[in-house]
């Protein structure tokens, strides 16, 4: 697939370079002072932060972590993209604790969800995360919290010791938590950099308009960057357009960029092009072949995709620079990383199967947080299954299908159950069940079913903006449609497949 002797986080035979003692921030730190690190374009005029800047941000929280919290507490982090933002999870790694990823777009159920559920000790953020936060968990304005002193040792962590906690959506119950040792960054390095044709080239500069509270804002590109000594752009997008995406590569000279597919297809529709790009990825749901040629055409560069998940990331890719990609293929496997197609009873599949992971990938999580019975029930043997469908053409693994329920939307995983948890809230509603409808823009968009209780009435719109106000805004059911009854199992459980054949069937709304 690629050169393994040039692939970061790798030893020349292919397995992994991970030391008895690993610290993330460490690893994110470990260059010349004067380095450029950060490009922070979130103000009105360029800021450029060097990694001795960096250091002296996470020095100061982590003077001040040190009187607060003990090895293995777990901290929020609810920023956007910003220096302060790397700052707040580094500081957190040093001295040994679990930094937890807050979304600034999580309303109060969402936000009340993750930190109970991680029991964080408080949230670094600024007065806007603050005000999000309310009477949740204390908020620590990050650029004040600082505090003067000798520089902080780094924690004597392990490649296993837990570092960050992300939270993931699924199909049943409330969000679950993937809990990642120190080695998760090492896991990313190589696909990372094989995903954007070998990252490190002279004048790279990288940026995503993801939010680095996802793991593919963060562990994609953040944190690899600054580990791979790439300058990373840190820029606010309060709402993405083709033409702010324009303003951000111009004025940061980036040069890498990790496009969710929903950015790539309006970036298509609007027919714009994006000058002095060397490297495009994209990961969410795999492009088709239209937009591969349109990407060589407007773009310039054969858009690399790459797979991975919460749980287990950057497993596979395409790489331009090594291979032709091959469309609704998700590429080859990383080196490091061992994939395969399996069956129920977790051998080897001869045709269509479920994607899995082998146990050993740096990536793979540690375990989901008190939830003993959900890990082991993500393990067939040895293999950790993805829930996608696939198989294999030669050595490109193609992608089938999702097995669960998530939806993608915008390039967002999106669990129905708490959307419908949050709907059954509603005064005026009985049952409700969510799924995904086809849409060609964002993939999908959230569908709900609501069954109305006797004698009360609700409008698309009411029912919608309750969603808006308690949970992520991009979670909102775009459509509503009111039904007599839904389809269930004898159970009692709404059965998805049914409701999902019938959007399936639906024309695509506006």
């Amino acid at each position: 697939m690629s050169d393994r002797r040039t692939a970061p986080g790798l030893r020349c035979d292919g397995s992994w370079d991970l030391p008895e003692q690993l610290n993330m921030a460490a690893q994110a730190l470990d260059h010349p002072k004067e380095q450029l690190a950060i490009i922070d374009l979130t103000g009105p005029d360029r800021g450029d932060v060097s990694y001795g800047d960096l250091v002296g941000m996470v020095d100061g929280l982590a003077r001040y972590l040190g009187t607060r919290i003990q090895t293995g507490d777990r901290v929020g982090v609810l920023l956007g993209q910003s220096p302060w933002c790397v700052a707040a999870h580094l500081a957190v790694w040093k001295v040994g604790a679990i930094s937890v990823p807050l979304f600034k777009l999580f309303k109060r159920d969402a936000l009340a969800s993750r930190a109970g559920d991680a029991g964080a000790q408080f949230v670094f953020t600024d007065t806007e995360g603050a005000d999000l936060l309310g009477d949740l968990a204390e908020a620590i304005i990050v650029d004040q919290a600082g505090l003067p002193g000798e520089p902080v040792v780094f924690a004597q962590t392990t490649p296993e010791t837990p570092a960050v906690l992300i939270y993931t959506s699924g199909t049943t119950g409330s969000p679950k938590g993937a809990l990642h040792g120190h080695r998760v960054l090492t896991g990313h390095l190589p696909g990372v950099s094989i995903s954007h044709d070998h990252l490190g080239q002279p004048s790279d500069c990288l940026w995503t308009p993801a939010d680095w509270a996802w793991i593919g804002g963060l562990f994609d590109v953040a944190m690899p960057g600054l580990a791979l000594g790439v300058p990373v752009v840190a820029a606010r997008l309060d709402k993405f357009t083709p033409e702010a995406c324009a303003d951000v590569i111009s004025r940061g000279e980036v040069r890498n960029v990790f496009f969710p597919p929903t950015a790539l297809r309006m970036l298509k529709a609007a027919g714009q092009g994006l000058d002095g790009l060397r490297s495009v990825a994209s990961g969410g749901e795999p492009l088709g072949a239209e937009m591969l040629a349109w990407g060589r055409r407007r773009l310039g560069v054969t858009i690399n995709e790459f797979y991975g998940q919460t749980e287990c990331n950057m497993v596979a890719t395409s790489c331009g620079a090594d291979f032709e990609p091959r469309p609704g293929c998700i590429g080859k496997a990383v080196p490091g990383h061992e994939l395969a197609v399996v069956d129920e009873n977790g051998q080897l599949a001869a045709e269509e199967g479920d994607v899995a992971v082998h146990r050993g990938s740096a990536s793979m999580l540690l375990e989901y947080w008190n939830r003993p019975e959900e890990t082991a029930a993500k393990f067939r043997g040895d293999w950790l299954i993805t829930g996608d469908r696939g198989v294999w053409e030669g050595d490109y693994l193609r992608f089938v299908g999702r097995e669960d329920d998530v939806i993608t939307s915008a390039g967002y995983r999106i669990g129905p159950a708490e959307i419908e948890d949050c709907l059954m809230t509603h005064r005026a509603v009985a049952t409700v069940g969510v799924v995904g409808k086809p849409d060609e823009m964002r993939t999908q968009i959230v569908k709900a079913y609501v069954v109305l209780k006797p004698g009360v009435s609700a409008t698309e719109k009411e029912l919608q903006d309750y969603v808006k106000e308690r949970l992520a805004h991009y979670s909102y059911p775009r459509e509503v449609e009111f039904l007599e009854a839904l389809p269930m199992t004898v159970t009692g459980k709404v059965i998805r497949k049914e409701l999902k054949r019938r959007a399936a069937g639906e024309e695509i709304g506006e």
